[in-house]
C-alpha cells in the first residue's frame, strides 16, 4: 500500500497537481485497492485532524501579518533599516535580512514575507543598480527566518503531529533564527565588499527617520511580547494568536490609522484563503500518515536503520539527506505532516528530543523553499527581481553555507536550541 500511495502522490505531482489534491488522490487509492481500510474510518481521520484548538492560532497569525504589513508598518520598517544598514557594504541586501527578521515575528510565513517584502526592496535596490540576482537570493533565503522565529506556522503544524509543546518549539527556535540573521547579513557584507555593491549614498534626513522609527516599532515588540507571554505562561498560544492579531488590529487603527474596512476585508479573505490551502493540507497529510501507519512503514523505517546503522550522528545524517531531498519537492506544511510520523520513532531511538528534531526538520525544509526544482520563495523573488531563477541561485551559495551551518549546529549541539 505504501509503493501505490507514493507511485500516485509522485505521479500527480509530476503531472502539477495540487500538493493538497495529490495527496489526496494516492490517499483514495490506497484505500479503494485495499480490503482492509473501511472508507468511513479514513474520511474520520481527516476530519479529526482538524479538530484541534491549538489549529485556532493558524488563521489569527496570518490575520495579523495581513493587517500590520498592509498598511504603513513595511515601508516604516524599510526606511529606518535602509537609511542605517543601507550604508554599509552590501547594505541593500543586509536590509532584505533585517526586514524578513523583524516581519517574521509578525506573521510566521516566508511566503508572505517574501512577497510583501520584496515588493518593498526590489524597486529601491533596482534604483540603486543593485544586482537584482543578488537581491533575489538574498531576499529568498532571508524569508524562510519568518517560519523559524516565533511565531511559526510550521511549528504549530510539527507540534500538533508530534504532540510537543507549541511554546517550547516557538522558544527553542529564538537562536536558530537570530544565527541565521547575523548569518546572512555577514555573508552580504562579505560580498557587497568583495564586488564592490552599490549602497545607500543620500543624506539621512532626521526626523523622517525618527518618524519611521516610531511607527516601527509595533513590529518590534510583537514578538517579544509573544515570547515573554509563552514564556512565563501568561496565555497559550492560541490565545497569544488572538491577542496578536487584536494588537495589530489596534495599533494600525490608532496609531497608523489605515485599518479601514476595505483594508480589513482584504485582510480577512487572504488570511481565510491561505487557512484553507493550510487545513486542506493538513486533512490530506493526516489520511496519507494514517494510511502510512495502518501499513506499519515508520515500524520499517525504524527497524530498518537500527538494524543497518549502529551509530547516533549517522541516523541523524541520513534524516537530514531525507528531510533536505523531500523539501526540494515538497510544499512545508505537507512535509512536515508526513516526515513527522515516520522521523518521530526514529528520533526516539537515538536518544534525540522531539524539540529538536522539530527545530532541525523546520531548518531542513526551509532550505528547500530556496532550492530548485520546486522553491517558492526563489521563484517568488526571482519574479519579482525579473531575473532568471538559475541566476538567483547561482548567486546563492553563501547563503547555502549559513544555512548548512545553523543546520549542523541545530542537529549537533542541543544546546543551541534546549534549555
Amino acid at each position: 500500500m505504501s509503493a501505490l500511495i507514493l507511485l500516485v502522490f509522485l505521479g500527480g505531482a509530476v503531472l502539477a497537481v495540487p500538493i493538497a489534491h495529490a495527496l489526496l488522490l494516492a490517499a483514495m487509492a490506497a484505500a479503494a485497492t485495499s480490503d482492509r481500510v473501511p472508507l468511513d474510518l479514513l474520511v474520520q481521520q481527516m476530519v479529526s485532524q482538524v479538530q484541534s484548538f491549538p489549529l485556532i492560532a493558524i488563521p489569527f497569525f496570518m490575520l495579523t501579518g495581513a493587517i500590520m504589513m498592509g498598511g504603513q508598518l513595511g515601508t516604516a520598517m524599510v526606511g529606518v533599516l535602509s537609511a542605517t544598514v543601507g550604508r554599509w557594504h552590501g547594505g541593500p541586501a543586509q536590509v532584505s535580512v533585517l526586514s524578513s527578521t523583524l516581519f517574521g515575528g509578525v506573521s510566521g510565513s516566508a511566503v508572505a514575507d517574501a512577497s510583501a517584502i520584496g515588493s518593498l526592496l526590489m524597486p529601491w535596490h533596482r534604483r540603486l543598480g543593485y544586482p537584482m540576482a543578488f537581491s533575489a537570493a538574498s531576499l529568498a533565503s532571508a524569508a524562510t527566518i519568518d517560519i523559524i522565529i516565533p511565531p511559526s506556522i510550521p511549528m504549530i503544524l510539527y507540534a500538533m503531529s508530534s504532540n510537543t509543546s507549541i511554546a517550547a518549539l516557538f522558544y527553542a527556535g529564538i537562536l536558530p533564527g537570530l544565527l541565521l540573521c547575523s548569518g546572512f547579513m555577514t555573508a552580504c557584507w562579505w560580498v557587497g565588499k568583495r564586488d564592490n555593491l552599490p549602497r545607500e549614498t543620500s543624506a539621512v534626513d532626521r526626523r523622517v527617520m525618527l518618524r519611521n522609527l516610531w511607527m516601527a516599532s509595533p513590529a518590534v515588540l510583537l514578538p517579544v511580547f509573544i515570547v515573554v507571554f509563552l514564556r512565563f505562561g501568561i496565555a497559550t498560544p492560541t490565545e497569544v494568536a488572538v491577542l496578536s492579531t487584536l494588537y495589530a488590529a489596534l495599533v494600525s487603527a490608532v496609531l497608523y490609522r489605515d485599518l479601514g474596512i476595505k483594508r480589513l476585508h482584504s485582510a480577512i479573505v487572504e488570511a481565510g484563503i491561505a487557512t484553507g490551502v493550510v487545513l486542506l493540507v493538513i486533512m490530506a497529510s493526516a489520511a496519507i500518515g494514517w494510511l502510512l501507519t495502518f501499513d506499519q512503514l515508520p515500524q520499517g523505517v525504524v527497524a530498518w536503520v537500527t538494524t543497518n546503522i549502529h551509530t547516533g550522528w549517522l541516523v541523524i545524517l541520513l534524516m537530514n539527506l531525507m528531510m533536505l531531498f523531500v523539501g526540494m519537492f515538497i510544499d512545508l506544511p505537507a512535509a512536515v505532516l508526513l516526515l513527522t510520523p515516520v522521523f518521530l520513532p526514529l528520533a526516539h531511538s537515538v536518544g534525540m528530543d522531539p524539540v529538536q528534531l522539530g527545530l532541525m526538520m523546520v531548518v531542513n525544509l526551509a532550505i528547500g523553499l530556496y532550492t530548485p526544482p520546486v522553491g517558492t520563495t526563489l521563484f517568488i523573488t526571482s519574479a519579482l527581481a525579473k531575473v532568471k531563477v538559475g541566476q538567483t541561485v547561482r548567486a546563492m551559495g553563501p547563503f547555502y553555507l549559513v544555512a548548512f551551518g545553523v543546520l549542523l549546529l541545530v542537529s549537533y549541539v542541543p544546546a543551541v536550541i534546549l534549555k
